[in-house]
């Protein structure tokens, strides 16, 4: 297929790798001309001086663009608010194409290995012209309703992810009081009900203070402030992801935006 790809950052170049390598023609864009010669030089494809050149003639387009070819597929793997993706959704019907909200988990990891999940919300048709494509770097690539419905289950995922965060960062923390082996501890727990991808991935970096993972504080952050903000609107309670977000800005006080957001570890270690 003619690809399109808009953006080259930690998600974006090796999402769109998978895409060459799979055998579409894809051509990039990037704020940073050097980054988008970079991504073509390793993956082949051709680089667009504009967003609005790399969209024309595409089959899919992939993030953010103003300008789409009719009957094109405009897939956004970007967090917002459902809210914003209907609005673009109606924009998109307006002008003669097709928009799906597509955010994604796994984080930079699951971008490079082509392992992330998908969460989008739009029309039936366009997402399964565009189901096969996502399935290059996606190993769950998932319809989940109308759209605004992808970014609904993003949100759900990660007021999950920062509960189990910071569980895991306040459990970590107990063990070391206690004259415990975190790391141990860590191998034991996680053949039991505590068992999660957080604690096998995360334990033993946030015991090492390593915290250089990819999806940073600031972007976690905004993304509870849009769960905060739908959950205002639809009457959902969420008292312990408004703690969090504000841990999340404690972090930020202290100089730690762009550390990964398993560093809620360092709220409890620092004095």
């Amino acid at each position: 297929m003619k690809l399109a790809w808009i953006g080259l950052g930690v998600m974006g170049y090796p999402m769109a790798g998978h895409l060459a390598r799979a055998g579409h023609e894809v051509t990039v864009y990037n704020r940073t001309r050097a980054k988008s010669d970079k991504w073509v030089k390793e993956y082949g494809g051709r680089a667009a001086a504009t967003p609005r050149e790399a969209a024309q003639g595409a089959q899919i387009v992939f993030s953010c663009v103003g300008n789409v070819a009719k009957g094109a597929i405009y897939a956004d793997h970007s967090t917002v608010s459902a809210n914003v993706s209907r609005e673009l959704e109606q924009a998109a019907r307006a002008a003669g194409f097709s928009y799906l909200d597509a955010p994604v988990s796994g984080g930079q990891s699951g971008a490079e290995k082509g392992i992330l999940t998908i969460m989008v919300g739009g029309d039936a048709q366009a997402f399964a012209i565009a189901q096969p494509a996502m399935a290059k770097y996606g190993r769950a690539v998932t319809l989940m309703g109308p759209s605004g419905a992808g970014q609904l289950t993003k949100m759900v995922n990660q007021i999950t992810v920062v509960g189990l965060v910071q569980a895991l960062a306040e459990g970590l923390n107990f063990a070391v009081h206690a004259g415990l082996d975190g790391k141990k501890v860590v191998e034991v727990i996680s053949k039991g009900a505590a068992q999660s991808w957080q604690l096998e991935n995360r334990g033993p970096t946030m015991l090492d203070d390593k915290f250089d993972f990819g999806f940073a504080v600031d972007w976690m952050r905004k993304d509870l402030q849009i769960c905060l903000d739908e959950a205002r609107r639809n009457g959902a309670l969420l008292p312990l992801t408004a703690v969090i977000e504000q841990y999340y800005g404690k972090l930020q006080e202290k100089g730690y935006g762009r550390l990964d957001s398993s560093s809620l570890m360092k709220l409890l270690t620092e004095k």
